[in-house]
């Protein structure tokens, strides 16, 4: 069994479930373990062994920012090729988005990436959900926030540098997001998700944040 990294952390126990092997079957910037396992079904009889990859990414923010005062939304858009493998225009229409680091709190991290991505500044933010993202093969897991920002007359070019980031930021009005959405032209559902609470929200945010 390969030694366990501190980033790939161990199953935690849960009813029913039994590991039997848990082994880091590659050891890059994000693990991926293999997991030899049954669980108890739903019927209460015993699964057949199991073996599947899991990748481990962990804990991850997005952030709409968006600005009440002109009732304005920022997007962003960069190249990503997992959705050119996937047949997907590559440059993706997104929201500020990053992954936690070790202890730090979701809302310090949304504003954090707020300012690395797309160089603005959140002072509040309302959370709009908690979810999971690939859970068919991936821990990753989301925190969703709304936040206000003054947005400037025009977008611009961010992202860290030591980390190749090409970002461009997207300043449109709510109402145009909204078209973007029902056209199918944001195809990133962090997005989509939330653009949809936005449109249910906007109303109560522009009474409360002005």
């Amino acid at each position: 069994m390969s030694a366990r990294p501190s980033k790939a952390p161990t199953i935690p126990p849960h009813p029913g479930l039994e590991v039997r092997e848990d082994e880091v079957a590659w050891n890059g910037r994000f693990p991926v373990q293999r997991v030899r396992f049954t669980y108890r079904r739903f019927d209460g009889a015993r699964s057949p062994e199991l073996v599947w990859e899991l990748w481990r990414r962990g804990g991850a923010v997005a952030v709409l920012p968006y600005d009440p005062w002109t009732d304005r939304i920022c997007l962003i858009e960069q190249f990503r090729l997992p959705a050119l493998a996937a047949g997907f225009e590559p440059v993706m229409t997104e929201c500020v988005a990053g992954l936690l680091e070790a202890g730090e709190d979701p809302a310090d991290c949304a504003r954090r990436e707020t300012a690395e991505e797309a160089g603005l500044e959140t002072d509040r933010l309302e959370s709009i959900g908690h979810y999971m993202l690939m859970q068919g093969g991936c821990d990753e897991h989301i925190h969703l926030y709304c936040g206000r920002t003054r947005l400037p007359d025009s977008g611009a070019n961010h992202g860290l540098a030591a980390e190749g980031e090409d970002i461009r930021t997207l300043l449109l009005p709510a109402e145009e997001g909204f078209a973007r959405l029902d056209g199918g032209a944001i195809r990133n559902a962090t997005a989509a998700l939330c653009l949809f609470w936005l449109r249910q929200n906007r109303a109560r945010l522009r009474e409360a944040w002005t």
